[in-house]
């Protein structure tokens, strides 16, 4: 059984890891339209980590035998003035994920929901991976512009990352 309170904020965080996969595909869509296919490549691996984050959270309540609750999405942008922005933008959003897995990990030691703590520090390692990656970006994009060859070597730098095998993303 899952405590109440705990479970509010795991369908919680299923919505937001759901908008983190709209926002990404919104920013792979951008990218295209920038001519710019690794950056879009990066970004559909990323929707599609946001996605099996969000089949983390909910298999954990259905194993627990918890109500799955999905909450209506929101898109929460689906246009940038240039790259530099979106990557900052993606770069945001991964802290604001991290302080709601905080949040969880904080309420499950308060009402002593031990069974989701292996959960919570899977997510806990993975959100340092997520910042560490976007920060990167932003900080290349910073040193080489939103235009240029700098830019085309980092779109061709960033095209090595691929969505899992059987991906509908790929």
């Amino acid at each position: 059984m899952v405590p109440n309170k705990m479970h509010e904020l795991m369908n919680e965080q299923i919505k937001h890891e759901l908008e983190s996969y709209y926002l990404y595909l919104n920013m792979a869509a951008y990218f295209h339209e920038q001519n710019l296919d690794g950056m879009a490549g990066w970004m559909r691996a990323q929707a599609h980590e946001e996605m099996v984050h969000a089949m983390k959270f909910f298999n954990h309540l259905v194993e627990r035998g918890a109500k799955v609750i999905l909450y209506p999405l929101s898109v929460l942008k689906a246009t940038w003035e240039n790259p530099l922005q979106a990557w900052k933008e993606a770069y945001d959003h991964e802290l604001f994920i991290s302080s709601k897995i905080c949040n969880l990990v904080k309420v499950a030691k308060e009402i002593e929901d031990f069974t989701s703590m292996p959960l919570l520090h899977w997510f806990l390692e993975e959100q340092i991976e997520e910042e560490k990656q976007t920060q990167e970006v932003v900080a290349l994009l910073e040193r080489a512009g939103s235009s240029g060859m700098s830019l085309i070597y980092a779109d061709q730098g960033l095209g090595h990352r691929k969505p899992g095998e059987g991906s509908a993303l790929a």
